[in-house]
């Protein structure tokens, strides 16, 4: 995960997501915030190739250096999943061969 002060870019495995606003904490530490989550596929992307991007929330919260993230893809209610991040930490994202 990536924050800037306006947006947030997000890595996943054979994925990316983005959201363009700020992401802001409550006092209970949860933020949630509306993007794009673009699904990837090994090989090339092929001339004309239509990105297979849905509209997605990015909802979670955030203790210490630690953020609990879930991803939800809102035309097709479906959940990418929960992760941990933990602020310094690289993590390990395998992208799509």
């Amino acid at each position: 995960m990536t924050v800037a002060s306006a947006s947030g870019h997000f890595e996943f495995d054979c994925a990316h997501g983005d959201v363009g606003t700020t992401l802001v904490l409550d006092a209970r530490g949860q933020f949630s915030a509306t993007g794009a989550f673009v699904r990837e596929h090994g090989g090339p992307i092929r001339l004309g190739e239509a990105p297979d991007s849905h509209p997605a929330s990015y909802a979670g919260t955030v203790t210490g250096n630690a953020m609990v993230l879930t991803v939800r893809l809102t035309d097709l209610a479906e959940t990418i999943g929960t992760f941990t991040l933990t602020v310094g930490s690289p993590g390990r994202v395998v992208k799509c061969l």
